[in-house]
């Protein structure tokens, strides 16, 4: 299976690129795993048009990007356990699924139009994490479904 990170910017803090490449390297025995990288839209006057402006520029990047089934990191997704993403992860495999998206939007997140092309939301729950520290954090995560259909102890 081929699963891809597509987010925003550039990671600048050494500890989240370190702390990434090691779940990258955990994940090489069961995916391939990738993260691609659009460049960030700057904002410098964030009113709710320009931020509205950003969000679509961003968008309008990630989405030639979009592969296989696509999962939006979204507030307004669905709020899932570790568990439940294994799961789900495991069921678009044995439909046939041979590449899984994950998007993560800028500092103000996603466009609707990415959204609304994505097969699915999830929320990591409403707190607000650096868009950087996500990638981390859902790293772990994609880490952590793959060794809980594997059965491992690693999730406990």
């Amino acid at each position: 299976m081929n699963v891809n990170i597509v987010c925003v910017g550039k990671i600048k803090e050494k500890y989240i690129k370190e702390g990434i490449d090691e779940y990258a390297k955990r994940l090489s025995r069961f995916c391939k795993f990738q993260i691609i990288e659009v460049s960030e839209e700057l904002c410098l006057e964030p009113n709710a048009k320009n931020i509205q402006s950003t969000k679509i520029a961003e968008g309008d990047r990630i989405i030639p990007k979009l592969k296989g089934y696509s999962i939006a990191l979204d507030l307004k997704g669905k709020s899932l356990s570790s568990e439940q993403i294994s799961q789900k992860i495991s069921a678009l495999k044995q439909g046939g699924v041979s590449t899984l998206t994950f998007v993560i939007g800028g500092s103000f997140g996603l466009s609707q139009e990415v959204i609304n092309k994505c097969d699915f939301s999830l929320c990591f729950g409403a707190i607000t994490y650096p868009h950087q520290l996500i990638r981390l954090v859902l790293s772990e995560q994609i880490y952590r479904a793959f060794m809980i259909e594997e059965g491992s102890s690693y999730h406990k």
